[in-house]
């Protein structure tokens, strides 16, 4: 059984109320149709008066719950409820009442209000379009200094390594971390693998170096990262610095460190900056065909999710799953 599959299996067990904002894009109504008939997710599609379409009225009458944010019973209390959260900003309430009307904020403001339990977007809007509403309306999570990301990776037939399901981070948000945002990352990364994929999370924290192979100010704060997660966390495995082939092949590992328990077993590979993340992930979800599934929001107080505006329904399918078992991580804390 696939990654996706498991995590699909499990969301199914514990049904979560995920909003859809991008009803206008055809994406949107077929994974929203599949979600619905499987049973995944509880799905609500929001919509804006000028994009109802035959297609609407068809998932409607499959028993798809559907808004049109402009004829909504709530919208005066999410406009009053913005209006409140950014005044300070110099928001005024003819501003919230403008906002309110784009499905994002609207669909912002669902989680906010627990009218719904997450959302995903990004079918068919950028992704500062997506990301911005959630820093501003739904926050970071309570103890969570910084908002990051990270994709779940399914690598089918690896060679040599241990490991075929891995969590890299942070290939989307971060661009720069300093050693404490890169610890910070490294700690909300183990966390998500540990409830998605229920296996202990390996940290791994990657570098050009292996325990002083080589010097430099970027290997100084990988290493310094590594330290201040092992001062927080001294449970969770957790090493560094560590070259990628060191981290995951245990053969090499062997050979240039062996005595770490993360070594060669890693499953969660945390990268010192964007590029490398960035670079990193798309190296081998296209070379070695593996399934790449993010960047996946963690750290914000209820979970909101970006998509590729090149994504696939399947896709929106997955960032569904895995958005209602982040979800349910949260109240279960």
């Amino acid at each position: 059984m696939t990654l996706i599959n498991r995590i699909i299996n499990q969301a199914k067990l514990n049904k979560q109320t995920i909003v859809l904002p991008e009803g206008k894009d055809q994406r949107t109504i077929d994974a929203a149709r599949i979600l619905h008939q499987q049973n995944i997710a509880s799905i609500i599609v929001l919509i804006n008066a000028t994009d109802v379409n035959e297609e609407i009225g068809k998932i409607q009458s499959e028993g798809i719950q559907v808004i049109t944010v402009e004829h909504s019973e709530k919208l005066n209390l999410y406009s009053s409820m913005l209006f409140d959260l950014r005044k300070e900003k110099g928001m005024t309430k003819e501003d919230a009442d403008k906002t309110i009307l784009n499905t994002i904020y609207y669909g912002v403001m669902m989680v906010k209000n627990s009218d719904a339990d997450g959302m995903v977007a990004g079918a068919a809007t950028a992704s500062s379009d997506v990301l911005r509403p959630a820093l501003q309306v739904i926050k970071t999570a309570p103890n969570v200094k910084l908002v990051s990301s990270f994709f779940l990776m399914d690598v089918p037939n690896s060679k040599h390594v241990n490991n075929n399901v891995f969590a890299f981070s942070d290939c989307g948000l971060v661009v720069n971390p300093n050693a404490e945002e890169l610890s910070e990352i490294a700690i909300q990364t183990a966390k998500s693998f540990d409830y998605l994929t229920k296996e202990e999370p390996r940290v791994a924290m990657l570098s050009y170096s292996t325990f002083g192979s080589s010097s430099g100010d970027l290997v100084t704060k990988v290493v310094t990262a590594t330290e201040i997660v092992k001062k927080k966390y001294p449970n969770l495995k957790v090493d560094g610095e560590l070259q990628l082939d060191a981290a995951i092949v245990p053969s090499v590992a062997k050979l240039k460190a062996p005595h770490s328990n993360v070594a060669g077993y890693a499953n969660v590979l945390v990268f010192p900056d964007l590029q490398a993340g960035n670079i990193g992930y798309k190296l081998v979800e296209r070379l070695a065909n593996a399934a790449a599934y993010g960047p996946i929001t963690q750290g914000l107080n209820s979970p909101i999710n970006d998509l590729s505006r090149g994504c696939s329904y399947e896709d929106i399918i997955a960032v569904v799953a895995i958005t209602a078992l982040q979800a349910e991580a949260k109240k279960s804390q």
